[in-house]
């Protein structure tokens, strides 16, 4: 293994050396491959063990095969310690992901953000007093991991308070002002600490400083974001958690850690960008937008009678109908009802009706929300259809069933100018003949927009919890 190949820049090149980069660059592509069956639900379980076995690979070559400046390899005692805190981080890990509920979901991603961003901040903290004056690109990457970390890992932590409901919301209009003052000033400390001459060692009030301004501007960027933009809110701070472990991936030379934090941070802003673009809305404008709270006028005018339906009057309508809807939301998972909402689909199925699933991009608390609750229910991933191909089918559908959703089908997006949503794509649940929209109450949704579609003609409400009322129209379609 400590056979010389060669010299580069000076530095000997050994079959250890070797076999480490090679590591790496089979790690990168077990990434990509994983990366590439995370596209489809179908796909996504086998994805994740690709894309896990290349970080176990890349983990256990540098614990064997890495080499510090003077040659020598990972102290015992610091690999047992090493050992031992992998072993307790996977066991926790595993036993958190094992007993989470799927409605916390989204919490449990926001944690896992948090974790990756602090662990991004702590090695910048780490490494700093190590870099060499006048270095600019070296004292580049630790200052950008430092304050990327630590703003995606306070950000994530409030993101999860406000998904748990531990966290309210602060949307004042001096937010806006203050967040803009923090940016620019941890911008400005930055580029101080980035081109100053003095030595690290002399500038560590200045890191303890910047990094007590990230974690508070982590915090206040995220605290006035309403509601109906977290998905959005997830996706971002997963893509700083990305470039953050870039960054350190940067500060070590770590071939594996700059490719893994790339492709998490590209693949964390596509998704962003896509989220910000299936609710017609600028990246710049959910951030700074405080989106959320009362729109002007919505349901404030016009017949506002509310027509309820029994469960056997719906089982009927859906029992004789040739093509149902299904519109999934937040609400379905709070109730844990996707098993009974498939054992519906599966009834209507054997007596001839086509049931789909129609999937809003940011139904839920974090993108594919739905997919994952619906594939636990094992409902098949061909019943699942994307919006625009669920509103061309609408027209041709004789029910719609929301079950859950709320601000993804409020036609305030499309026919109020002056609701927040305005604008933003919905499932046009109106193009169908029938409408049944199930809820407790007539409760305005997560972006606290009041709805008009529970007040259209076409619509009925079946009030309830969505699991109880899900199994007494179960009964009902079975006694037909």
């Amino acid at each position: 293994m400590d056979k010389i190949l060669g010299t580069i820049n000076g530095m000997d090149f050994t079959i250890g050396d070797s076999l480490l980069e090679l590591s790496y660059l089979i790690a990168a592509l077990l990434f990509v491959f994983g990366l590439k069956l995370l596209s489809h639900p179908a796909t996504a379980r086998r994805g994740n063990l690709w894309a896990a076995s290349g970080m176990g690979l890349a983990m256990i070559t540098t614990l064997l095969l890495h080499k510090n400046s003077s040659g020598g390899g990972i102290p015992m005692m610091n690999m047992w310690v090493i050992i031992l805190f992998i072993g307790i981080g996977s066991a926790l890990g595993w036993i958190i992901a094992r007993k989470v509920k799927m409605t916390a979901m989204p919490q449990l991603v926001s944690l896992f953000n948090a974790s990756g961003g602090a662990a991004s901040m702590l090695v910048a903290l780490l490494e700093y007093p190590n870099a060499i004056a006048g270095d600019t690109g070296s004292i580049l990457v630790t200052v950008l991991g430092l304050v990327i970390g630590a703003i995606a890992f306070s950000g994530s932590v409030i993101a999860w308070g406000k998904l748990d409901g531990r966290v309210g919301d602060i949307m004042k209009p001096f937010m806006t002002y203050l967040n803009l003052f923090l940016l620019v000033l941890t911008i400005a400390l930055s580029v101080y600490i980035i081109i100053s001459p003095n030595p690290p060692t002399d500038l560590m009030w200045a890191i303890y400083i910047l990094t007590l301004l990230s974690l508070i501007y982590g915090v206040m960027f995220v605290m006035p974001i309403g509601g109906a933009d977290m998905p959005v809110v997830i996706s971002l701070l997963n893509a700083l958690t990305g470039i953050a472990a870039a960054m350190a991936g940067f500060i070590y030379g770590n071939q594996a850690m700059i490719l893994g934090g790339i492709l998490v941070g590209a693949a964390g802003m596509i998704l962003t960008m896509l989220m910000c673009k299936a609710m017609n809305r600028s990246l710049l404008n959910v951030i700074i937008g405080s989106f959320g709270g009362s729109a002007a006028g919505a349901a404030g005018d016009g017949d506002k009678t509310v027509k309820e339906i029994s469960l056997s009057d719906a089982a009927v309508l859906l029992s004789y109908s040739q093509k149902v809807y299904i519109v999934p939301g937040y609400g379905l998972a709070v109730a844990q009802a996707q098993h009974l909402c498939h054992e519906l689909d599966t009834l209507l199925a054997a007596k001839g009706v086509e049931v789909k699933y129609a999937i809003h991009p940011v139904a839920g608390r974090m993108p594919g929300h739905m997919n994952v609750l619906l594939a636990e229910a094992d409902v098949p991933y061909d019943k699942l259809v994307e919006m625009d191909e669920a509103n061309n089918e609408m027209p041709n559908t004789d029910v719609v069933i929301v079950i859950g959703a709320n601000d993804v089908v409020n036609p305030a997006a499309e026919d109020d100018p002056g609701s927040p949503i305005y604008g933003m794509p919905i499932i046009k649940v109106l193009d169908a003949k029938n409408v049944i929209v199930m809820k407790r109450s007539m409760a305005a949704g997560y972006a606290a927009i009041p709805n008009n579609l529970f007040y259209h003609p076409k619509n009925s409400m079946l009030f309830g919890d969505a699991k109880a009322s899900l199994q007494k129209l179960v009964t009902e379609v079975k006694s037909l």
